[in-house]
């Protein structure tokens, strides 16, 4: 059984940095971050494959790392120069295959999310 639990969101002012991170079980081969906020579609916003290569969505480009540490099953997202448009619920995501797309559909186990929100 997989298990992802976010942590790391919050409160912050425009133009700050926050840290998300997720520890995982399980092996994954794909590992995202993904955003909603509602009556919204889940977007992705970055991946980073198995041997550690990252995409990016383009609104997040510049502005966001994803990384991971192996050793302690941990996925990372940090933020910078936030923007009020960033503001969503961020979950985290893996798969058993390799990275394909930055839709949803191509992620299989999901966290429970963790809530991001910038004011301007």
């Amino acid at each position: 059984t997989v298990h992802l639990v976010e942590s790391g969101g919050g409160s912050v002012q425009s133009g700050g940095s926050l840290t998300l991170s997720c520890v995982w079980t399980g092996d994954p081969v794909c590992m995202g971050w993904f955003r909603q906020i509602p009556d919204e579609e889940r977007e992705g916003v970055a991946l980073i494959s198995i041997d550690g290569s990252a995409s990016y969505a383009d609104s997040v480009k510049g502005r966001f790392t994803i990384s991971k540490d192996n050793a302690n099953n941990t996925l990372y997202l940090q933020m910078n120069s936030l923007k009020p448009d960033d503001t969503a619920v961020y979950y985290c995501a893996t798969s058993g295959t390799t990275c394909y797309t930055l839709k949803s559909y191509g992620m299989t186990y999901w966290g429970k999310g963790t809530l991001v929100t910038i004011s301007s």
